[in-house]
């Protein structure tokens, strides 16, 4: 796991210095502004928006398949950024939904992906002529609503997750290096996490949920935390983004049930990932193909070998969370 971790970061850094790509707006003003002794105050946006649906219908087909079905996704991806010299307030808001409707469930909605996430940083240049910040950080999310296990029985009436359940908070202070609006690397030896659920979901299990004790609706974490993001044009017409978020717990240690023996195993050494990938493909100037995907590892979410079946998609991925949406349809984006 560390070596993985390690590879990646190295992979991370050695792209911001082999990046030689123009000046971006926002690197241009940075220049400029560092050559003035005006007040000068700038706000910068930019945003995308991707509604992608898909439908589907058979009758008498030979070959089988669902008889009629119809998917709708969307997702948002925005930043705004304030400019005062040294100063600079960025934030950024990513928001995905995805519904699922098939003839065999009566046409009642799935869920095919659901997120809320915010990220809010305040950073102070450290040096006029150096790309380096002191950088307080503020990263909230959630999903906008129910989720459920739909390989269980009666499923509609077993919620296993919902708005806030889980909610993450993350505070962290830290160091920041800034390439224009391109690349972002933050990094706090000192951040906490806090993890907010309701009862109804941590009562489900003896061992609690989402990491958070049985009966209890919160956990606090501290620990050390890295962000990175990067964001390249790779022709005209494709863009790839891509966010990496690492997190190990200074107080984790091993869960001990009433008769002495471990029931989870944790040490500081377990580290939680995030990796989102988004991969976009100009058509026109309104129809985009849109390929996403994110990976997590969290041991404070609970693995059942059992659910990991060699016949179902992405058998062999364990402890890894895996999210994978390919869209076409339509885009507007924000400037």
């Amino acid at each position: 796991m560390k070596k993985q971790i390690s590879t990646l970061v190295i992979a991370l850094l050695c792209s911001v210095l082999t990046s030689y790509a123009q000046l971006t707006e926002v690197e241009k003003y940075q220049k400029n502004l560092s050559n003035t002794n005006i007040d000068t105050v700038a706000w910068m946006h930019s945003g995308t928006l991707n509604i992608g649906c898909n439908q589907g219908f058979l009758h008498n087909w030979a070959a089988g398949g669902e008889l009629g079905s119809i998917t709708i996704s969307g997702l948002f991806s925005g930043n705004l950024t304030r400019y005062k010299h040294k100063h600079i307030w960025s934030n950024n808001l990513d928001l995905s939904y995805g519904l699922f409707y098939a003839y065999s469930n009566s046409f009642v909605p799935r869920k095919l992906d659901d997120r809320i996430d915010f990220t809010s940083k305040y950073g102070y240049k450290i040096k006029p002529n150096k790309d380096f910040y002191f950088t307080a950080l503020a990263n909230f999310k959630t999903q906008f609503t129910r989720g459920f296990d739909y390989a269980a029985t009666n499923w509609s009436n077993k919620p296993t997750s919902n708005f806030l359940s889980p909610g993450y908070v993350t505070l962290a202070l830290g160091f920041e290096y800034r390439k224009g609006s391109q690349i972002t690397l933050f990094l706090s030896p000192l951040a906490a996490r806090m993890t907010f659920a309701s009862t109804d979901f941590t009562k489900l299990a003896p061992t609690g949920a989402f990491g958070i004790e049985y009966g209890k609706t919160s956990r606090t974490e501290l620990g050390a935390y890295f962000s990175g993001r990067y964001v390249k044009e790779l022709s005209k017409n494709v863009i790839y983004k891509t966010r990496v978020d690492f997190y190990t717990n200074y107080l984790a240690k091993n869960t001990m049930g009433e008769n002495g023996l471990i029931v989870k195993k944790d040490n500081p050494g377990n580290i939680d990932w995030l990796w989102d990938n988004l991969l976009t493909f100009k058509a026109s100037k309104l129809i985009n193909v849109s390929l996403a995907t994110t990976l997590i590892y969290d041991n404070d979410i609970p693995y059942a070998p059992a659910n990991d079946a060699a016949t179902e998609p992405g058998s062999g991925l364990g402890w890894w969370q895996m999210k994978q949406i390919f869209t076409i349809g339509f885009q507007y984006k924000f400037k």
